[in-house]
């Protein structure tokens, strides 16, 4: 009876222990997998604003203006650091939408005129 108990409890102790690695492997790799995404969908972004800038500036076809914007834009987004407290990051990210509002009006304008 005694040794039937104590593999009961041995049982109990590694069947605790392996439901405790498994939760913590996957909570671990949806870590990672998120941490994965952020960098392919930055890495995009930055692509995508680059290749922007550069056509920009060699097409000539748009105003200084609009590629001082674009820049401005990206500097701000490549540059954004976290920052404390909910009433800064709101203010910086109502900065930001008026950026990216500014860059996507002069555009269109731009577009709108050829």
């Amino acid at each position: 009876m005694v040794n039937i108990l104590s593999v009961a409890i041995g049982a109990g102790f590694g069947l605790t222990g392996a439901v405790f690695g498994c939760w913590f492997t996957a909570r671990r790799q949806d870590r990672m997998w998120m941490r994965e995404q952020k960098l392919k969908a930055g890495v995009g972004f930055n692509t995508a604003v680059v290749q922007l800038i550069d056509y920009l500036r060699q097409t000539r076809l748009s105003d200084d203006d609009t590629v001082e914007l674009a820049a401005d834009l990206a500097g701000r987004v490549w540059n954004s650091r976290p920052s404390e407290g909910r009433d800064v990051r709101r203010a910086e990210h109502r900065e930001t939408e008026d950026l990216l509002r500014r860059f996507t009006h002069q555009l269109r304008q731009e577009i709108a005129r050829t």
